[in-house]
């Protein structure tokens, strides 16, 4: 019987799930329901399960899952063989209950032998139960697992989801699997869709189900539904090319059961406003698609996309039109008005609006952030005049009309204000670059001013933030630094901003105030700030805030082939800036594929072994900082010293320019000699002055290859 398969479908019908949580939430259901299975041993053709969703319901759908359980083996283990029989052959109180917990006479029991000693144990053989006596089970447990933030109730049941469940339908081939889940009976009815087939429709099978649904104006399957909201919108595009990213489809497909796209246009005036408002009104507030012309303008086209198939779809293109009017013309109006204020009049307003208690306001960080922006142009050749322009002007869009409507236009909107009021083009373009990146394999700011801008911001923000004691822990990172940890690391190495990391730190947490340090710290028993050192703490957490950043490129660097073994090696040196970090890392990757590698790996490995076992010696001496040739009595190390001689001098130079492969090029030569001495040389000869000379070899060699990378982690 276990042995027989028939397809399951399993569909919870709903009012309109949330449209970006469709995806995920229906992801879980048909995992939830697949583990569920697999827990309790049920066999199944699990790799070819698929997940269904629309509007209006969640499914998954199984081509092969037995009838029921096989045979379960039971075995319970009892109590220690030694502990439960008295000397006269009498089982304890404890061995008794056992076996009857367990249905059987004590006799019945089996010993099981281990290592530890002997144990009583009851084992059996049960028939396994039929999966449609376990489906509700496993289905409440697949729903209590969905990834709900809030669930709600509705009517006058006491069972709450996300939203309002009206349906549930189970089949197992042509059978209905009888089960109750939030409150619903099941059976083989289903939701057709809400206007073209609004009455229930009855599903003969499990492999009909999704024909069915079709039939009654649903796409089920969200992959199709995408290509189909792909083909209307090409269907109906007229006068452009449409911008359907993946995310906006995504989207209209969880917004829609039967798509049908709808060719729209609006009136040409609205296109003198900057078309990111446009679009994000669009896109965001009303989910259209924007028609660009083939020089990439916003035109006055743009397409909706109907969960109905209309008999008169100009009355629907007439809703799409008149619905869009009011919103572009408030994004004139914010347009129009903005304009009249210069940005910098905003900045008295900074001062009134609060970035974080103990940090002050954002007119506070503002000043912080253009101080920092003055030192790091400084240091890498920046104007620093339009630096600090940039910098006092940053969060001055946010208290535009505009943005205060499309938080998401922050930047942008600053960029064109500027641009509209004569600002320089290098500043007005840093007030929106300096946001990037903005999300994972976004670019950095194109411009050396948004550089430093975005550098100055990010070390400002994580500064403040790990003073005040809000860290990120877990998931939890309420102000998105290791974002903002990886976009500083990655403007400084793409951007070939050469400053010292640690050096920028400290003058970053110099400028937050000390309130903030204090309020980092948990107070003591008394309720009362505990004292603290203000410098320590300043230290101390920018060494932090360094390991920090550091550590995001771990990640960053491992996307691009390096290894875990590359980035160690380089990290042991501490490079002070990151782009040097970036070179050596480079330099390091070539190198480990030359033939030389792994044996001049292993001797350092080695070497660094010998100078450490030298260095925990009682009362050891110092290893001297100069070879001494007269010490010499071997070839060996006569050879390797002269080799390692000649290839400093040689990459004397190169060292001096940063050029690192060339470094490690001409080290490489040192293998044959470095071979030779660790076969014929013995470090630890028995004269003080031999072994000394030695050690001090080994540490040139060392220190040769330690001037870019520890290769003795490769």
């Amino acid at each position: 019987m276990a042995d027989k398969s028939l397809p399951l479908i399993i569909e919870l019908g709903t009012e309109e799930l949330p449209p970006k949580a469709l995806d995920d939430l229906a992801g879980a259901f048909a995992r939830g329901v697949v583990e569920g299975l697999e827990k309790r041993g049920v066999a199944g053709d699990y790799a070819a399960a698929k997940t269904y969703a629309s509007p209006r319901r969640l499914a998954v759908y199984i081509p092969a899952v037995a009838v029921a359980q096989p045979e379960q083996n039971v075995e319970r283990r009892g109590p220690a063989v030694n502990a439960s029989i008295g000397a006269d052959g009498t089982p304890s109180k404890a061995l008794v209950g056992f076996a009857q917990s367990c249905g059987v006479d004590v006799s019945a029991l089996e010993k099981l032998e281990t290592d530890k000693g002997a144990w009583f144990v009851f084992r059996a053989v049960k028939p396994g139960q039929p999966t449609a006596a376990l489906l509700q089970e496993i289905v409440v447990e697949a729903l209590k697992a969905l990834p709900i933030p809030k669930a709600m109730r509705w009517g006058s049941r006491e069972e709450s989801f996300v939203r309002p469940a009206h349906t549930l339908l189970m089949l197992h081939g042509t059978d209905v699997v009888d089960g109750e889940v939030l409150g619903l009976t099941s059976g083989r009815k289903s939701l057709g869709h809400r206007f073209h087939h609004p009455q229930a429709v009855e599903v003969a099978s499990a492999d009909a189900w999704l024909d069915t649904l079709r039939a009654a104006h649903v796409i089920a399957d969200p992959a199709e539904r995408r290509e189909r909201v792909r083909a209307e919108v090409a269907r109906v595009a007229t006068g452009g090319t449409p911008s359907l990213g993946d995310d906006l489809l995504s989207e209209i497909a969880n917004l829609t059961e039967w798509p049908v796209g709808i060719a729209c246009t609006f009136e040409r005036a609205f296109l003198e406003v900057p078309p990111e408002a446009l679009v994000t009104t669009m896109e965001t507030n009303q989910k259209f698609v924007p028609v660009f012309d083939a020089g990439g303008k916003l035109t006055e086209h743009f397409i909706g996309v109907a969960n109905v198939e209309s008999r008169d779809p100009a009355e629907i293109r007439k809703g799409y039109e008149r619905v869009i009017r009011p919103r572009f013309a408030d994004a004139r109006f914010f347009w129009d008005e903005d304009l009249k204020t210069p940005l910098a009049d905003y900045q008295d307003a900074l001062k009134n609006v609060t970035y974080q208690q103990s940090l002050g306001s954002l007119w506070d960080k503002t000043v912080r952030v253009a101080e920092l922006a003055r030192v790091v142009a400084n240091r890498v050749g920046v104007d620093a005049g339009q630096a600090t322009h940039a910098a006092a002007l940053a969060k001055c869009d946010l208290l535009t009309r505009m943005v205060g409507e499309f938080p998401e236009l922050q930047g942008v909107m600053g960029r064109y204000y500027a641009t509209r009021q004569g600002i320089a083009a290098d500043v007005a373009d840093a007030l929106d670059s300096f946001y990037q990146p903005r999300f994972g394999g976004d670019a950095i700011a194109p411009g050396k001013v948004g550089q430093v801008l975005a550098v100055a911001e990010r070390l400002d923000t994580l500064a403040g933030i790990f003073a005040v004691g809000m860290k990120p822990s877990g998931n939890k990172d309420p102000f998105a630094l290791r974002r903002a940890a990886l976009g500083l690391a990655r403007t400084l190495i793409e951007g070939g901003l050469d400053i010292d990391l640690r050096a920028a730190l400290t003058e970053a947490f110099e400028l937050v105030p000390e309130a903030a340090f204090v309020a980092g710290v948990k107070p003591g028993k008394d309720g009362k700030a505990p004292n603290i050192d203000i410098g320590a703490r300043r230290r101390e957490l920018g060494d932090e805030v360094n390991s920090f950043v550091l550590e995001r490129l771990r990640g960053y660097y491992t996307e691009q082939g390096f290894s875990t073994d590359q980035f160690e090696s380089v990290l042991a040196v501490a490079p002070a800036t990151l782009p040097d970090f970036d070179r050596r890392l480079r330099a390091v990757a070539g190198f480990a594929q030359r033939p030389e590698a792994a044996s001049l790996a292993a001797a350092n490995k080695r070497v660094a072994n010998i100078l450490r076992k030298q260095a925990e010696e009682p009362n050891a001496a110092p290893i001297p900082a100069q070879v001494d040739p007269a010490h010499f009595e071997l070839d060996a190390e006569r050879d390797l010293h002269a080799a390692l001689e000649a290839a400093r001098a040689d990459a004397r130079d190169m060292l001096a320019r940063a050029d690192y492969t060339g470094t490690l090029e001409r080290l490489a030569v040192l293998q044959a000699p470095v071979d030779r001495f660790f076969d014929d040389v013995l470090v630890n000869a028995d004269n003080p002055a031999v072994r000394f000379n030695r050690l001090a070899l080994l540490a040139q060699l060392k220190a040769a290859f330690g001037a870019i990378a520890d290769i003795s982690r490769l």
